[in-house]
């Protein structure tokens, strides 16, 4: 199982408390960007979703930047993504909600 997401997210890091008897895998995506090829599955589940439209990350995008696809945004600032995105390969989730506890805890 994966994780990816940032250290200084608190929904992160309450994830990784909440499965950390299951084995999960924390994948900084600051600190060692994803490359295309592993974006591509990320961006295929969630597609635009994937993006944190209410971070300051995203506030900070110039309006070229703001109007270009995901890939091209998330290859220039990782940190947009929406986080965590928690996979084990076959199941994914997006955020730390009921929704994906649900998911991850049962």
């Amino acid at each position: 199982m994966i994780l990816y997401g940032l250290p200084t997210c608190s929904d992160c890091k309450a994830a990784l408390r909440a499965l950390a008897d299951q084995g999960v895998t924390f994948r900084d995506i600051r600190a060692e960007p994803l490359s295309a090829a592993e974006w591509a599955p990320l961006i295929a589940e969630f597609g635009d979703n994937l993006i944190d439209r209410k971070s300051q990350a995203y506030r900070n995008l110039n309006a070229w930047m703001r109007e270009s696809e995901t890939d091209a945004q998330l290859a220039d600032q990782p940190a947009l993504m929406a986080r965590p995105v928690i996979t084990d390969g076959t199941r994914w989730s997006l955020g730390w909600d009921a929704a994906a506890q649900a998911v991850w805890l049962d």
